[in-house]
């Protein structure tokens, strides 16, 4: 895949002056070369960093993951979850990440206290193996939803994806924020009532 390069956009774009027609023929008919700020060209686009993408990047997704994390504490005050934002970018494309926003346990009917964290992604991708963490990123989707299990790495005691309840370890994945918000108030959750009222918006 090429490199990418990325640009950035004038916020306020002044009106592009029109060029009067065949300006090559007052250079020939009168020997002058035109000074008018209105026969030359606007700025010329100022190329970001890959550091600079990655920051803006990073911006946007822990804004999301701020906004989900308030979003899923406002619904009921039985269902709490810890404040755990912060965002990785993809190393090769700085303008897609994902934003970690929170991590909790539940119970399953075949499982009990799995660990799972939650995170918001602006892209569409499947659950790798090994070291990496995506496959198959499909960047024209605007934003995955997705919560995965997670268990502690024998030998580095880091966080890993726990793949003995799924192949993938994904408890869900969706592109809907309404269904996400759902699900994770359902993980959130140990009341069969709370359950049929989160179901039902």
């Amino acid at each position: 895949m090429s490199k990418l390069r990325y640009y950035a956009a004038n916020e306020k774009t002044s009106p592009v002056a029109v060029l009067p027609k065949a300006v090559h023929t007052e250079f020939l008919r009168t020997g002058r070369i035109s000074r008018k700020n209105e026969d030359w060209l606007v700025d010329e686009r100022r190329y970001l960093t890959y550091e600079e993408v990655a920051e803006r990047t990073g911006r946007r997704l822990t804004t999301a993951g701020e906004t989900t994390h308030q979003r899923i504490n406002a619904f009921h005050r039985s269902i709490r979850f810890p404040k755990l934002v912060f965002h990785q970018t993809l190393e090769n494309s700085p303008h897609l990440g994902y934003c970690h926003v929170t991590a909790a346990r539940a119970n399953f009917a075949k499982f009990a206290d799995v660990k799972w964290a939650f995170y918001i992604a602006n892209f569409s991708a499947e659950i790798g193996e090994g070291e990496h963490f995506f496959e198959e990123i499909q960047p024209y989707y605007s934003r995955m939803y997705f919560a995965v299990a997670m268990q502690p790495d024998a030998k580095t005691k880091a966080m890993t994806i726990d793949r003995s309840i799924r192949p993938d370890g994904l408890l869900f994945r969706t592109h809907d924020p309404k269904q996400a918000l759902k699900n994770v108030l359902k993980l959130g959750t140990r009341s069969k009532e709370l359950r049929q009222i989160i179901d039902k918006l």
